[in-house]
């Protein structure tokens, strides 16, 4: 229970996605402008990465990686799909995409239609490609645990997200200077936010 705590607390605070690896850098700055939006997005990147780590961990243990096809018979033994990784991964990520859009098509309009083109983007967003390859890499040895890290990788995510948005929000009332306005002031907010991540780098999990 303790190893999964760790995992769950690093992949948010130590490992996370935006200030860590920059990653999903596309719709985090398209999509924070409003708080009500950026909940939404960042729901449905929990929401797939729960899913698609889980899922792609079977895969990666159960089909793709060499000797994985063992439990069909023996003389798969030495098969090796691993090539394979990639097309597959972006397979399930694109499926359970279009399921999120559909959800919220059918039970929350405003919310698809604020979101707009950035929704099945999140089939190429990057944040969710990584969340996957970094589980592969990691090679956890239960799906409890790459599930656990999927979670904690969409909350650190969203907490991004969600930050910068309530910040974008304030700093509209704010004396910023004509050139900084827009995507300016918030690459320069990313940064100290990617900063003040780093002091939870010293934390011994």
């Amino acid at each position: 229970m303790q190893e999964l705590a760790n995992i769950f607390i690093k992949s948010i605070f130590i490992d996370n996605m935006v200030f860590a690896y920059f990653l999903g850098m596309c719709s985090y700055l398209a999509i924070s402008k409003t708080v009500k939006t950026s909940v939404g997005m960042g729901a449905a990147v929990v929401f797939v990465l729960g899913i698609t780590i889980p899922i792609n961990y079977l895969l990666e243990n159960y089909v793709l990686k060499e000797g994985a096809l063992v439990w069909l018979s023996d003389d798969f033994l030495t098969v090796d799909l691993s090539f394979l990784s990639f097309i597959m991964f972006i397979a399930v990520i694109a499926s359970m995409v279009q399921l999120v859009e559909m959800v919220l098509e059918k039970f929350s309009p405003a919310l698809y239609s604020s979101l707009g083109i950035f929704l099945p983007l999140i089939a190429v967003n990057c944040a969710i490609l990584g969340g996957s390859l970094f589980m592969q890499e990691t090679a956890y040895t239960t799906i409890i645990e790459a599930t656990v890290f999927g979670l904690g990788s969409g909350v650190g995510w969203f907490l991004a997200i969600v930050g910068i948005a309530a910040i974008r929000e304030k700093i509209r009332y704010s004396n910023v200077p004509p050139a900084l306005r827009g995507l300016g002031i918030t690459f320069i907010i990313t940064g100290l936010m990617g900063i003040a991540f780093m002091s939870f780098m010293g934390i011994k999990l």
